[in-house]
């Protein structure tokens, strides 16, 4: 399966995935009112009850020992959790949506790319030299070299960002292009190699194995890490 397949396979999910957040936040957002309100009218009553209370001499008028009650703050702190996870759904959202319109920008930017090799190709006329570039191209040339794998792929990205797309996507995938990572998909964005010179994958994206800054030292995978702390036991 290609990348534009699998990108649309994952897109055709979206929808409902965001409806179910947005639903969840609806929700939290109905459950937050009420204890706003409920919270509200409870810190009334024992505001109203310590003015009574220091009127008639039964409570001292010392702010340091007047507050609220340990329900009232509770209730806050309630609602403080719901507040926070709202926030948190929302930025899941938001995250989700961010990674598709990655996800399409670097599959235009990379067919874009392309075409233009492809025009320059049959501008000198070499047929020949075109099919020569493409499989040169589905290779992995020196980005699988052991000495330099820390290095990421944010330069070839910033190459192909360097020139504005033209949008002409009457171009099918090139079903050569190798793909990666966990997700099984091309190269993207930042990527980084695994230290482990017989890792399986080698490759990953930042996103998927949780990295937004390139790590200090060796980096392994999570399953070679794994591999690594069993034996060093």
């Amino acid at each position: 399966m290609s990348f534009l397949e699998d990108f649309q396979a994952s897109l055709e999910s979206l929808p409902t995935i965001l409806q179910r957040k947005y639903s969840l936040m609806c929700d939290l957002d109905k459950s937050l009112q009420e204890s706003q309100r409920q919270n509200e009218l409870r810190c009334e009553q024992e505001i109203e009850d310590i003015k009574r209370g220091v009127q008639s001499g039964n409570i001292t008028p010392d702010t340091s020992l007047i507050r609220f009650s340990d329900d009232a703050l509770d209730e806050q702190k309630h609602c403080i959790r719901i507040a926070d996870e709202k926030v948190g759904l929302a930025i899941q959202a938001y995250d989700l949506v961010d990674a598709h319109v990655q996800q399409l920008d670097q599959y235009m930017k990379r067919l874009d790319e392309e075409l233009r090799r492809e025009r320059d190709l049959a501008g000198a006329g070499g047929v020949a030299a075109l099919n020569s570039d493409i499989n040169v191209k589905s290779g992995r040339g020196s980005e699988t070299s052991k000495g330099g794998r820390k290095k990421t792929r944010s330069a070839a990205a910033a190459t192909v960002a360097a020139d504005p797309p033209s949008m002409d996507l009457d171009l099918p995938v090139d079903p050569n292009e190798p793909t990666y990572c966990y997700c099984n998909q091309i190269s993207f964005g930042e990527m980084i190699a695994c230290d482990n010179p017989d890792c399986k994958i080698e490759w990953f994206h930042y996103g998927c194995v949780g990295l937004k800054d390139p790590p200090k030292g060796k980096w392994y995978c999570p399953d070679c890490a794994s591999t690594k702390r069993r034996k060093g036991k």
